[in-house]
């Protein structure tokens, strides 16, 4: 069964590629035909030139994007480069795949800062809390229950330097979230 939705998966990929290079996927055409099954290749051998997007989304919502134009000698060989990636839209010689990342992005690991807004939400900031742009908010602390060192770090800002980090800060401050329900 899982064979079948692969070969089924795998054929429409094929027709999505074969039509990103303008051909005519029709074989009586004469402009492609199939040697392998699952194999497309023009008649004057030339490569499809193909503009790739690969989107990485990272644990703290950031998405960073990188553009590569591929050579495409073998379809096999493109989908196996690929195979870990989402394909996510393809369009006119161009494709978008996306890979989610087990991180955190790497601009929070040069410049994020946990802290609090004005307004006492744990926030990560793109530099020290004071004035900086804010990335990402999560939830309300309440201010009374926070011991003054906390209350201290949160104000200097707390560096993020990795997923560890990250992730022990958020457990660390969940306990002085303010309970919405009164």
């Amino acid at each position: 069964m899982a064979s079948i939705i692969y070969i089924k998966a795998f054929s429409t990929a094929v027709l999505l590629l074969i039509s990103l290079s303008g051909a005519d996927p029709v074989l009586s055409s004469g402009q492609v035909h199939a040697e392998k099954p699952g194999e497309a290749v023009h008649e004057n051998n030339e490569p499809l030139k193909v503009t790739i997007i690969l989107q990485r989304v990272y644990l703290d919502g950031e998405i960073s994007e990188e553009k590569v134009v591929e050579t495409i000698w073998s379809l096999e060989d493109f989908w196996t480069k690929y195979e870990k990636w989402q394909l996510v839209d393809m369009e006119a010689k161009k494709a978008v795949f996306r890979q989610e990342v087990d991180d955190i992005s790497p601009l929070l690991k040069a410049n994020g800062y946990f802290g609090l807004s004005d307004d006492g939400i744990l926030t990560i900031f793109n530099g020290r809390p004071n004035g900086s742009k804010i990335i990402q908010s999560f939830f309300q602390i309440d201010l009374g229950k926070l011991e003054s060192i906390k209350r201290d770090e949160l104000k200097k800002g707390i560096p993020i330097r990795s997923k560890q980090c990250y992730e022990e800060v958020l457990e660390t401050f969940k306990p002085y979230t303010v309970n919405d329900i009164q």
